[in-house]
């Protein structure tokens, strides 16, 4: 985990503009791996997320006996088929990573022995009962720190369950369908708000037949997953934060190559052009498993923009970029956003977090119980804390080029867990000489 003494310092800049690609999609790297584990037989899987969430989940498949080669940014898995998974002597540890905790329950449900599941200070706050409970359901013992973790998983057979959560969770439906490619009957999962769908996209990539309709998808359990070769375009989430760069810079422009194009993660698109950027896309192949292409956003106009309650399951990773972007504005310029509770479950309380930054920076920002609203004020000079969070440090320093002097992230090293590098690519976009780490 960072400490006080890891910090960046991010100098102002006028420029904004550049030509890139980015590290693999996090969630998409997630979900082939695991998938490619139960597989019988080995999988390629190019453009692996190189951070350290995705790192995580590779660790737990190995403990729990699967062989796993990695070089750069590409891993090989020999695949152990449904049932050959091996009961692993210590806890996996998911590290920081909540989607690698929520996914693998769904796996281990289903084994025949105990799994001890475990995550760093951060992870061990976040709530898994969301989890537990459909698990249990199922048939499935599970033990936790008053719904939080550590999980004990005693697993066994499983039978199929139809459910619907009570919050849209993209990793609670995934931990589901995962459970049911093992359980007796169909497993269904039905949502009040669509979540993204990469989960149901990867299961039928790796052969297995999923139905679909409306918010609902169902799975059966007994089928057998295919290897496959595949690639992981650049992840969306991390294009956010260099969409917000340009479009908060004025005469910014940022395009970004081969970077994931799914529907349900391009809600921030249309934000963005409520914003006033000027975004186009182009598409590179709409019949591969995960569709990418070239991202180009650029400066045009500013306006007061709001992220609607329904419009939050599909951007709310994006939501701490967008943020960037309202308090890099002219003055009196705003941002609403309502219906977000769930951001104070992530890594850290992000509304309270992402508050507390952009007030040090100079923005005027209220706080609600599920959302905030931010107005642009002249942003300044200023020492900031990341919390521990990835994506708070990465909004904090692209504002911090709009500032009128230097602002110093503390905790700045959390971007690793999604993407390395990304104060170098900063640097680069921004024409600075470096910045100071």
């Amino acid at each position: 985990m960072p400490t006080i003494a890891d910090a960046a310092t991010i100098a102002p800049s006028d420029r904004a503009t550049g030509r890139l690609t980015i590290p693999g999609d996090k969630s998409i790297s997630h979900r082939y791996a695991m998938l490619a584990a139960l597989a019988d037989g080995i999988s390629t899987i190019r453009g692996y997320s190189g951070g350290a969430d995705c790192a995580a989940t590779l660790e737990c498949l190995r403990a729990l006996g699967v062989e796993v080669e990695k070089t750069a940014t590409t891993i090989r898995i020999a695949g152990r088929g449904r049932e050959g998974l091996l009961r692993s002597a210590e806890p996996l540890y998911a590290a920081n990573s909540g989607t690698t905790m929520r996914l693998m329950s769904g796996i281990v449900a289903a084994q025949a022995f105990r799994t001890v599941i475990a995550g760093d200070e951060s992870l061990s706050r976040r709530p898994m009962r969301r989890v537990i409970v459909p698990l249990e359901s199922m048939g499935a013992k599970i033990g936790s720190n008053d719904g939080r973790p550590p999980l004990t998983i005693d697993g066994g057979s499983l039978r199929g369950i139809a459910y619907a959560p009570e919050v849209p969770s993209a990793q609670v439906k995934s931990c589901v369908l995962l459970a049911g490619l093992y359980a007796e009957g169909t497993t269904t999962v039905t949502e009040k708000t669509s979540t993204r769908d990469h989960t149901e996209r990867a299961l039928e990539t790796f052969n297995v037949r999923v139905s679909r309709s409306a918010n609902s998808v169902s799975v059966t359990g007994g089928q057998a997953l295919q290897p496959r070769d595949l690639s992981v375009p650049g992840d969306v989430s991390g294009a956010a934060f260099w969409c917000a760069l340009a479009a908060g810079t004025p005469a910014g422009d940022v395009t970004i190559e081969h970077v994931g194009l799914n529907p349900t993660r391009t809600g921030m698109l249309e934000i963005l052009r409520r914003s006033g950027a000027r975004v186009s896309v182009s598409i590179e192949d709409p019949t591969a498993p995960e569709p990418s292409g070239t991202l180009r956003v650029a400066s045009e106009a500013w306006r007061s923009f709001a992220i609607a309650p329904e419009e939050v399951p599909g951007v709310i990773d994006e939501i701490p970029a967008l943020t960037a972007l309202a308090a890099m504005m002219p003055a009196g310029q705003t941002l609403v956003v309502r219906g977000a509770g769930e951001l104070r479950v992530k890594e850290s309380d992000r509304i309270t977090a992402l508050a507390a930054g952009f007030r040090a920076m100079g923005s005027d920002v209220e706080e609600y119980a599920d959302g905030f609203s931010l107005t642009a004020r002249p942003l300044h000079a200023a020492t900031v804390d990341a919390a521990h969070d990835h994506r708070l440090a990465m909004a904090f320093a692209i504002a911090a080029t709009r500032s009128a002097g230097p602002v110093t992230i503390r905790g700045a090293s959390a971007v690793d867990v999604s993407y390395p590098g990304f104060f170098d690519v900063l640097a680069r976009l921004t024409h600075a000489e470096s910045v100071d780490r």
